[in-house]
């Protein structure tokens, strides 16, 4: 039986390292197909802090990693319970947790982690005892221009896409941005990217590079061009482990949810999710 974070950390964790460049950290995120690393000191492997690919892009014209990264990071110990994880997450709604043992970098956790835990489990919670209510929400037939700066400002990844008569009709993700067929070469050299194989890892950077150097400031598209249609939902009275088997089958981090109608509640993220460990 899974009881403490030892048992579900991804040891030895891939790592950026300090002193370093922002390059090294987005070309370590591509290659390897992740949206953030935790950030150790070269010279003796102390974690510093942690670095995510929307960290990057706040600060893009910085150079140095140290001065993009975040500092002030929470962290857990191997011996730390699932239960002490889950509550972590949820609480502070943050993605990723490094696992520390004597100072230094021994693991890490995610959400991902844990939703593996509730899909297995039984739990009498259902959506709507967990859903966030409060989200930010877009328009058919909003542009490019308003939609982009909105998410930033906002800090979302996604987007429910609503109609005229506030019916849900689609989903609008920052990586629904990038066609993985095309390769824009300017945009990797600005970045250092050097893996030219790895359409999935630009997949994970290229659209919040578009947005950061407002590649899209004269682009007269609009949402309804790019969301996914008639996506995946659940209703408010999904149970939280069958919530759990659809976000880890298919990749999701956050699912809208709705009534008996097509009017939308809300939406539920990977961290609501994780408080069926709680109870």
């Amino acid at each position: 039986m899974v009881k403490t974070v030892a048992d579900i950390m991804i040891p030895a964790p891939i790592v950026a390292e300090v002193p370093g460049t922002r390059n090294d950290a987005i070309n370590m995120m591509v290659r390897n197909k992740l949206t953030g690393v935790p950030v150790v000191r070269a010279s003796d492997g102390q974690l510093m802090g942690i670095v995510s690919r929307r960290d990057i892009f706040r600060k893009f014209n910085e150079d140095q990693l140290s001065l993009i990264m975040k500092k002030e990071i929470k962290t857990i110990t191997p011996d730390a319970t699932v239960v002490e994880a889950a509550k972590i997450f949820s609480e502070l709604r943050i993605h990723r947790l490094p696992v520390v043992e004597n100072g230094k970098l021994v693991g890490i956790i995610t959400p991902t982690d844990l939703l593996r835990l509730v899909a297995s489990m039984k739990t009498d919670l259902t959506a709507e005892d967990v859903v966030c209510t409060t989200c930010v929400t877009a328009y058919e037939d909003e542009p490019l221009t308003y939609t982009i700066p909105a998410m930033r400002i906002s800090d979302v990844t996604a987007l429910p896409v609503l109609d005229a008569r506030g019916k849900l009709v689609g989903i609008f993700t920052d990586r629904d941005l990038f066609n993985d067929q095309v390769k824009d070469d300017a945009a990797l050299k600005a970045m250092g990217i050097s893996d030219e194989d790895n359409l999935a890892g630009y997949r994970n950077v290229l659209p919040l590079f578009y947005a950061a150097t407002e590649r899209y400031a004269d682009d007269d598209r609009k949402v309804k061009d790019f969301m996914v249609r008639d996506p995946l939902t659940v209703y408010k009275k999904t149970n939280l482990s069958e919530i759990a088997k659809l976000m880890l089958s298919n990749d999701f981090g956050q699912i809208p949810v709705h009534g008996n109608k097509d009017d939308l509640d809300g939406m539920i993220y990977d961290v609501d999710v994780l408080k069926a460990l709680l109870k």
